[in-house]
């Protein structure tokens, strides 16, 4: 299994001042689902940030996004690992299937792939 993007995620409920306060540092948005945006830098495009004023779809914001190239081997040795999976694995409507796992410092973790 390989990582692909490691993405900081911002739990928030000011996109539009976030989306400012990043542009000035040259990140612009590649993505805005309403209750999620992410801005990427349009030189490195794998350096991303999220803002995030909820989770549509699972019980809490995590912390951090990781973006894996098979997430089903990840969601199994977290699951061997006896890891606390916060939000089963799941196909999501906007491309990607996820799960949540608790890391041993309490953040929650993302960990995805894109479809």
């Amino acid at each position: 299994m390989a990582v692909r993007r490691v993405m900081p995620v911002i739990r928030s409920e000011a996109a539009q001042e976030s989306r400012e306060f990043y542009g000035l540092l040259g990140f612009r948005e590649v993505m805005d689902l309403g209750w999620i945006m992410t801005l990427a830098s349009p030189s490195s495009p794998m350096a991303q940030v999220s803002v995030m004023s909820e989770d549509r779809t699972a019980p809490v914001v995590p912390d951090v996004s990781v973006e894996v190239d098979d997430v089903d081997a990840a969601y199994a040795a977290m699951r061997e690992s006896g890891a606390e999976i916060v939000h089963s694995l799941q196909d999501e409507e906007w491309g990607v299937r996820r799960f949540f796992v608790r890391d041993p410092n309490g953040r929650v973790i993302n960990v995805l792939n894109h479809r």
